[in-house]
């Protein structure tokens, strides 16, 4: 797949600073759909999340933690690009057979890494292109893992011995068990028997849980038996489920010796799903306002925990606001390895952040967020405390105080005329400019990615399953 590599590849150089030996390893533990308030340690009165809860004690948790956008695969094309998934192109998520994919002109995170001598795996849900295992799209190895199982978009038929997961190029087969542990025992078994022990790594495990259509092993629904309502048992427990995982690798990292010297940041790729009462999902906002493919906070604001031993403060809580663009600037700095300077990256570096040494980051590009997600479009940007939506006609506008209303009930935009026409007017500028760089696949292609093609229908790689 030569022909997918960048035409211009940029050696990924060294700080000044960095030296083999002090490198860390990198972990992005991904949950998919979990809501802001779905975790213990986020005040959930019911899911067990023990790991996660005993986690955060051990690094930062973060208050204000944002996913790039509001549904799924713009989120993960941010985290792995540190751009606006409009500047990447990924502008919504992406359909089994649609076009939208995450270009070989974009310099991922592995792919740097790999370059400044880092080994890389990606274990998990990829959702970054719509010709899976197919050579007319790029692959994880093109982006630059080393080792890769990962599946399209969800686990098939559900997360229960899901058969369409697919292991560097060839695929794997009918699977037992149930999809997170599923990831973690893989990327346990990278950790332990395929990766080059001499040099650092970089892994992204990518959980499926707990997006639908989903499935619990029974012994986490069990420590829901007293609940009566069973699409709530199935999701508190497959967040459970995802929990287990999660501790599964941390014990890994401790049997191997690897703790002090890993990095590991935990988070979401957007809200919960479902209305949270009677449709399908059953995962909480926290008492923000919106879910799933909504731009108000309760759509974009996740769960974010952070350890890295002697960088950051045990049980410490940061209210920085951070996004998953930043991800990719601040595992690069940790690795020592320069972020490239011919284009526009949205992400900062936020060690400062969250080590707790400083409260307040200056961004060179605001927090901004753009959706589309058939009938409209939604914008958003936030600046300070300030944040701006806008509908897709870009007439109209809501302005919130955050700092003082995280739950969006009190729309300012009358009261705060001044205010909201400086902000509108910064809106517009940036948003125009993301809108100028990125590629024009959002006016053409439709609210999942286009529409699969003929050919790829008449194989059965065209049909759209689990839909975000």
């Amino acid at each position: 797949m030569a022909r997918f590599l960048s035409g211009i590849l940029l050696a990924a150089t060294l700080l000044p600073c960095a030296t083999a030996a002090d490198r860390p390893n990198l972990i992005v533990f991904l949950a998919d759909d979990l809501g802001y308030g779905d975790l213990g340690c986020y005040g959930h009165p019911l899911i067990q999340t023990p790991n996660l809860d005993a986690f955060a004690k051990e690094g930062v948790r973060l208050t204000q933690c944002y996913a790039a956008s509001a549904v799924c695969s713009p989120s993960r094309s941010a985290i792995l690009t540190g751009r606006t998934p409009h500047r990447n192109g990924v502008y919504t998520w992406i359909a089994e057979g649609g076009e939208v994919h995450l270009r070989p002109s974009e310099i991922t995170l592995p792919k740097l890494l790999r370059e400044s001598g880092y080994t890389t795996c990606h274990s998990g849900k990829w959702h970054l292109n719509g010709w899976f295992n197919d050579p007319r799209h790029p692959q994880p190895g093109d982006h630059g893992y080393d080792w890769w199982f990962a599946t399209q978009n969800n686990a098939a038929p559900s997360h229960e011995n899901p058969s369409n997961f697919v292991r560097n190029g060839a695929a794997a087969g009918a699977l037992t068990g149930y999809s997170a542990p599923l990831v973690v025992r893989e990327a346990v078994n990278w950790l332990k028997e395929k990766r080059d022990p001499a040099k650092p790594f970089f892994l992204a495990v990518w959980t499926h849980e707990p997006h639908y259509p989903i499935k619990s092993a029974p012994e986490f629904k069990a420590r829901y038996a007293s609940l009566t309502d069973d699409v709530q048992v199935e999701h508190h427990a497959n967040v459970t489920q995802m929990d287990h995982a999660f501790g599964e690798l941390m014990t890994a990292l401790d049997t191997q010796g690897l703790r002090e010297n890993t990095f590991v940041f935990f988070t979401s790729d957007n809200g919960p799903e479902g209305d949270g009462v009677k449709s399908p999902g059953r995962g909480s906002q926290g008492g923000l306002r919106g879910r799933k493919r909504d731009l108000h906070e309760g759509g974009i604001r996740v769960p974010g925990l952070a350890r890295w031993p002697g960088h950051i403060p045990p049980g410490s809580v940061s209210e920085t606001p951070v996004i998953g663009s930043d991800l990719f600037p601040t595992f690069l700095a940790a690795a020592g390895v320069k972020a490239p300077a011919d284009r526009v990256l949205d992400g900062i570096d936020v060690t400062a952040a969250v080590s707790g040494k400083i409260r307040a980051l200056e961004r060179p590009q605001p927090l901004y967020w753009r959706l589309h997600m058939a009938p409209n479009a939604q914008y958003a940007m936030r600046e300070g405390n300030w944040k701006l939506l806008a509908d897709a006609t870009l007439t109209q506008f809501e302005l919130y105080d955050l700092g003082s209303d995280p739950a969006e009930s009190h729309d300012l935009a009358k009261e705060e005329t001044a205010r909201l026409k400086d902000l509108q007017q910064r809106f517009l500028a940036h948003n125009a400019a993301v809108e100028a760089e990125g590629p024009d696949w959002w006016k053409r292609l439709g609210a999942s990615g286009g529409k699969p093609d003929q050919a790829g229908a008449a194989r059965g790689k065209g049909k759209r399953k689990g839909a975000e």
